[in-house]
């Protein structure tokens, strides 16, 4: 079993930084895409960024050129940097992977808890 833990959430002003965390741990045989989900009040759950095994991230428009998302390989990591925050990024942020967890089974998806970002105007 694969197991996402995030940390990095928290309240924020509008304008300032926030970064999220997530490590993926238990049995993982390899990891083929990560990102980043979020879900506003009344809203539907939206991809907010993803980088895959081959390096090249996708964003959604509303936060391209704000938030940068990166990944560490070796300790199954990966990390969102939110710069510029808008009352608008206020959501619960969700953790995100497509991963085997041992060679003889195929891609599964897999969540984190989620964790709370408030943006104060």
């Amino acid at each position: 079993q694969v197991q996402l833990v995030e940390s990095g959430g928290g309240l924020v002003q509008a304008g300032g930084s926030l970064r999220l965390s997530c490590a993926a741990s238990g049995s993982i045989f390899s990891i083929n895409n990560m990102g980043w989900y979020r879900q506003a009040p009344g809203k539907q759950r939206e991809l907010v960024a993803s980088i895959p095994i081959s390096g090249f991230t996708t964003y959604s428009d509303s936060v391209k050129g704000r938030f940068s998302i990166s990944r560490d390989n070796a300790k199954n990591v990966v990390y969102l940097q939110m710069n510029s925050l808008k009352s608008e990024d206020t959501a619960v942020y969700y953790c995100y992977a497509r991963a085997r967890r041992a060679s003889w089974v195929g891609l599964d998806d897999y969540w984190g808890p989620g964790t709370q970002v408030i943006v104060s105007s």
